[in-house]
């Protein structure tokens, strides 16, 4: 059995008058079916406004599905009362594109990584600053700057810290939403190359997110490729970077900076 399961998953928005009134819906998902294998990277790419980011959100139980499953290690997520999920939660867990926006910005670094880390188990008192350290560590930032503010990080920092968040709860799930477009160019490489050294080191079974199929191809085993709210493209990914079947996977393919 696959690790993740998306058994027919649909997710509408209402659309309303400025006066509540409902006057239609938006199919943000439209009957998305895909699995991902234990261990796998799946890289879902498609345009903005496809509907990569509300699936993300369903799968991370952040956004009520309309109808259809999500199942995680032969759980059913949807449907789980809020107390079991938040139990659960702990090893599904979610890195988001802006940084910034996701981290709280009274926390310090030493305050997020520690609440992260005692999601789980509870870390003695003695012990805690040297748990954040070695998480900083794991990540490449240095631990002396454990009692710094987010804004006090550059970009590529800050996503650093959003990435431990992610794994101090040692999650075998995890969720990459654009990780790296809200980044400078100079520093994408360094946080792709981590996210891949954390996922074969802690094996983890990865949903890739992003809207630049190169980017997907370097890191992805399977590829399924969205286009309004479904799925119109699915295999591994050489097959479907070298030899695309849907006319919106080669447009897609095009926008890619081809080397001279």
């Amino acid at each position: 059995m696959a690790y993740l399961q998306v058994n027919d998953v649909h997710v509408h928005y209402p659309i309303r008058s400025a006066w509540g009134v409902q006057r239609g819906i938006v199919r943000a998902v439209d009957g998305v079916s895909l699995e991902v294998e234990r261990g796998e990277v799946l890289g879902l790419v498609g345009e903005s406004g496809c509907g990569k980011s509300s699936l993300s959100r369903a799968i991370m139980q952040l956004q009520p599905v309309t109808a259809g499953s999500i199942v995680l290690d032969g759980e059913q997520l949807t449907g789980l009362p809020e107390r079991v999920l938040r139990h659960r939660r702990s090893d599904f867990q979610m890195v988001f594109q802006d940084p910034y926006a996701s981290l709280n910005p009274r926390f310090s670094v030493y305050s997020t990584l520690l609440e992260a880390l005692s999601r789980k188990t509870p870390v003695p008192r003695g012990r805690r600053r040297a748990a954040v350290a070695q998480l900083m560590q794991r990540v490449g930032l240095s631990p002396e700057h454990m009692d710094k503010y987010p804004h006090e990080f550059s970009g590529g920092q800050r996503q650093r810290v959003a990435i431990a968040r992610a794994i101090a709860p040692e999650p075998k799930f995890l969720v990459a939403d654009e990780p790296v477009s809200a980044l400078d160019v100079s520093v994408r490489s360094q946080i792709l190359n981590l996210l891949m050294e954390l996922t074969h080191e802690m094996g983890l079974t990865m949903l890739f997110i992003s809207h630049d199929l190169g980017v997907v191809h370097h890191v992805a085993d399977c590829i399924a490729v969205m286009q309004r709210g479904r799925i119109v493209e699915f295999g591994p990914a050489q097959e479907v970077f070298f030899h695309p079947q849907h006319n919106y996977t080669r447009q897609l393919l095009s926008a890619v900076p081809k080397m001279n």
